[in-house]
């Protein structure tokens, strides 16, 4: 009489579910990341304690080389008013531009405030970013 089963129990493990599982966060994580920069130029921010604004409509990036990013685009200072001008036009008329100055600590305040007076010539709400402490 034999008594040994003849279907043996295999040891092994279906991995192809945990790779498509892997794939998957993978593919997540490399979207989210590209999603986190906020600006197409690199600045470091000055310090403050400071409240920060959570509602942003315009942002206006100033880099240590004097190159203008307005909400992710590249212009010169000649283009930068006329820029702000397109941005502020595509608002709803109910909601007031808000212009986040990013402007890099070691941006002569000169510059700062030649862009600053830019908003205040077209009634903009200018507000300057920085990191907090």
């Amino acid at each position: 009489m034999n008594l040994r089963s003849r279907s043996k129990v295999s040891a092994e493990v279906n991995m192809s579910s945990m790779t498509d599982l892997v794939f998957l966060l993978l593919i997540f994580f490399i979207l989210a990341s590209t999603l986190v920069t906020s600006s197409a130029l690199d600045i470091i921010l000055p310090k403050s304690g400071a409240q920060t604004v959570k509602k942003k409509n315009i942002t206006l990036t100033v880099n240590e080389d004097l190159e203008f990013d307005v909400n992710g685009t590249i212009v010169s200072y000649d283009q930068v008013e006329r820029t702000l001008l397109g941005e502020v036009g595509k608002l709803p008329a109910d909601e007031q531009a808000v212009v986040v100055l990013r402007a890099d600590q070691t941006v002569p305040t000169g510059e700062t405030v030649r862009l600053l007076d830019i908003g205040y010539r077209n009634n903009m709400k200018m507000i300057i970013a920085t990191d907090p402490n």
